[in-house]
């Protein structure tokens, strides 16, 4: 017999993720220098996981299931723990986003945990644990960082924006991006790759970066980045009509999403492996 899900509001279930994406952003800065010290590799072998992305998951999953144990959990790491029935929460979680800036010691590398409700996205905090930053979203709520409620850039045309973007570990894939990246960097004022999709969201939903796009991402790489950008007025899809996802995922202002939209297009940013 399936346990009774609890009902919260979005308010409640960010106050959850809040707190415990906190302690586990504490955990991956603790166990840093040990982790790095323990390295596999999933789809390629540059697409790399610590210790520390498996820990920080079984710790997120346990204090989640110990609190809501009628809930469900996707992690990066080890999948669906639980199937949830309609009306129930299911919590979405990257451990550490940003895993390669992680092992060099790069100060990008976050915790992103979101709270969805039948296919919805309620809910989302995403902390950079290296530096302490958060910012925090709920469904028709705002999004928040450091108690001031975010807007996106106010940019309007193009070529004078600063565009975030991400590379995929599939050299195949890369080349084809590689190809776009090359095209595009003469129509925008430049672009940045950090490293870590969820930051990168959050950047760009605070105006720091004007607009950003990439392929290939998982759901748990967006889902409460995403969330942050959307409450922050941005417009978050992907290309011709299709939602974001792993085909292509573009975040920008109204302002500045039908002309980047247009040109990635023209430049098939969605093809390629």
């Amino acid at each position: 017999m399936s346990e009774i899900p609890v009902v919260s509001t979005p308010g409640e279930l960010l106050s959850v993720a809040v707190r415990i994406a906190r302690e586990a952003a504490v955990t991956a800065r603790r166990m840093r220098d040990e982790a790095i010290g323990d390295v596999q590799t999933k789809s390629t072998d540059t697409d790399v996981v610590t210790a520390a992305d498996k820990a920080v998951e079984r710790q997120v999953v346990e204090a989640l299931k110990a609190e809501r144990p009628g809930d469900g959990v996707l992690g990066e790491e080890y999948g669906d723990s639980l199937s949830v029935e309609p009306g129930a929460v299911r919590w979405i979680l990257d451990p550490i986003d940003g895993t390669v800036n992680y092992l060099y010691g790069l100060p990008q590398y976050a915790v992103s945990l979101a709270a969805e409700r039948d296919g919805e996205v309620v809910a989302g905090v995403v902390i950079n644990a290296a530096t302490g930053d958060e910012w925090t979203a709920t469904r028709g709520g705002g999004a928040w960082r450091a108690g001031r409620r975010l807007g996106g850039s106010e940019r309007t045309t193009l070529d004078q924006s600063l565009v975030g973007t991400g590379f995929g570990y599939d050299p195949r894939r890369r080349e084809h991006q590689g190809r776009v990246f090359a095209a595009l960097i003469t129509r925008v004022r430049d672009i940045r790759r950090f490293g870590a999709a969820a930051l990168d969201l959050c950047l760009t939903a605070e105006g720091s970066l004007d607009a950003y796009f990439e392929k290939g991402l998982n759901l748990w790489d967006h889902a409460a980045g995403g969330l942050i950008a959307t409450e922050a007025g941005l417009t978050v899809a992907g290309l011709s009509g299709e939602p974001a996802g792993g085909r292509m995922l573009v975040a920008a202002p109204p302002a500045l999403f039908a002309p980047l939209h247009d040109a990635l297009v023209e430049l098939d940013a969605a093809g390629g492996p």
